[in-house]
């Protein structure tokens, strides 16, 4: 794997995300370094007063110990000791060099506290922590000084106000770019949401001025998308409306011409074209079906209805599946792509099968089942297209207008469902109306 694949991979695709971890690091760069910055002056300003003490300390007990009795100085041990600090009598036990330079700086204040007065101080064998300052009194008695070098340390209770600091701006930083990103994120939703067809919701102008404007150019947008479809379907019907008495009267002279093939010919074009207009005209229609009151209807008795009324013709139309409850519907609507899709199985199968799925937790699902010849996988979605045909169907007897499942795809959008087609194994074409229950 490339080095940009692991980039792409590594940051986060959300914006939110990539914000947040901008600021984040930013945050934790800028308290590193003040709490770097803090800890060293901290360090530097106790050192200097840790080792200021010390000489203090040093050149008092010194000299207290060196104006004492021999016999009584055993007794000011104790008393010159303190903390990691301890005074004895003798020549110590420490043999080592001196490795850290914390060590060092604790040699070069000892000797500064004993001036001229001769002293050696090494590390203990294994600990270069421990160190002893060996130096001789002016009777000849050798003393040492005991040290136990503790390393810096934070206060607790520092760590715990920049800890809190941290959270807050942390906090501060994550509601910050919640707010930033929230109009994005209502605007994205706003256009998955967007249908040409319907009245969707405005969506609300007042925040920042930079988010009211772009809330105010996308109402725009959408009310000019509005009225460019109903623009559209109007002109449609319009044409197809008109077209229908010129046809009618043409249809009529030829039934008074002499029979021939060409009249056979023209009338068979007249009819073609009439088909056409009509399917124009429900295609206009259809764009506005969303004007029919939903009402609660028994879907299965629905489907029953359907299917009987195909029968009663004598097509071959079954129904099967899942006994499905009532169901929010605009009936017409259903009836209308139910019955597109039932035409077009017929069409190019010659039967159907209406098949119900029902499966708790889950959509409800109409099938429309053929085993015609199907539809090539790369057009599945081309064929939901107005005026779209298949090649291989470009003939007057199964060409059709390329309307039919145009418009059950519409129509489909105004009941609140999905249109799906796909090959069935074995061959035919599976038509899927997935109902929100």
């Amino acid at each position: 794997m490339t080095a940009s694949v692991l980039r792409r991979h590594a940051w986060p695709r959300t914006l939110v995300a990539r914000l947040f971890l901008i600021f984040l690091a930013g945050l934790l760069l800028a308290y590193g370094l003040s709490f770097a910055s803090l800890f060293y002056e901290r360090y530097s300003a106790t050192k200097s007063m840790m080792l200021g003490d010390l000489e203090r300390d040093v050149a008092i007990a010194m000299d207290i110990l060196d104006r004492l009795p021999a016999d009584e100085r055993p007794a000011w041990l104790a008393r010159l000791s303190s903390g990691s600090r301890e005074y004895r009598l003798g020549n110590g036990e420490a043999d080592q060099p001196l490795r850290l330079d914390a060590a060092r700086g604790v040699a070069q204040s000892i000797q500064a506290a004993l001036g001229s007065r001769p002293v050696a101080i090494r590390a203990m064998a294994g600990d270069p922590r421990h160190i002893q300052a060996r130096a001789v009194l002016s009777d000849g008695q050798p003393a040492v000084l005991d040290i136990h070098l503790s390393a810096m340390r934070p206060a607790p209770w520092l760590v715990v106000v920049l800890a809190v600091q941290l959270i807050l701006l942390v906090g501060c930083a994550w509601l910050a770019v919640r707010l930033a990103v929230r109009p994005l994120t209502r605007l994205a939703r706003a256009a998955e949401e967007l249908d040409p067809n319907a009245k969707s919701p405005l969506l609300s102008e007042r925040g920042p001025a930079e988010v009211a404007r772009a809330a105010a150019a996308f109402n725009a947008m959408q009310e000019r998308i509005a009225a460019h479809v109903a623009e559209r379907m109007q002109m449609l019907g319009a044409i197809s409306h008109d077209l229908q008495t010129p046809l009618t009267r043409m249809k009529l002279r030829t039934e008074f011409m002499e029979e021939s093939a060409d009249r056979d010919k023209f009338a068979q074009d007249l009819n073609e074209v009439e088909r056409l207009v009509r399917e124009g005209i429900d295609y206009a229609r259809s764009a506005h079906g969303n004007v029919e009151t939903p009402v609660r209807v028994e879907l299965h008795a629905f489907l029953e209805s359907l299917v009987y009324d195909y029968q009663d013709t004598g097509k071959a139309v079954t129904l099967s599946g899942a006994a499905a409850g009532p169901l929010l519907t605009r009936p017409h609507a259903l009836r209308r792509v139910l019955g597109n899709l039932v035409d077009n199985a017929l069409k190019f199968a010659g039967a159907a099968e209406i098949r119900v799925d029902v499966q708790e937790g889950a959509p409800l699902s109409v099938f429309v089942l053929d085993r015609g010849p199907g539809i090539p996988e790369h057009e599945l979605d081309a064929v939901l297209q107005p005026f779209y045909r298949l090649e291989s169907s470009r003939n007057r007897d199964t060409g059709g207008t390329g309307l039919g499942l145009a418009i059950a795809q519409q129509l489909a959008v105004v009941v609140g469902a999905k249109l799906i087609l796909s090959n069935r194994d074995g061959g035919g074409l599976s038509a899927e109306l997935r109902l929100a229950r």
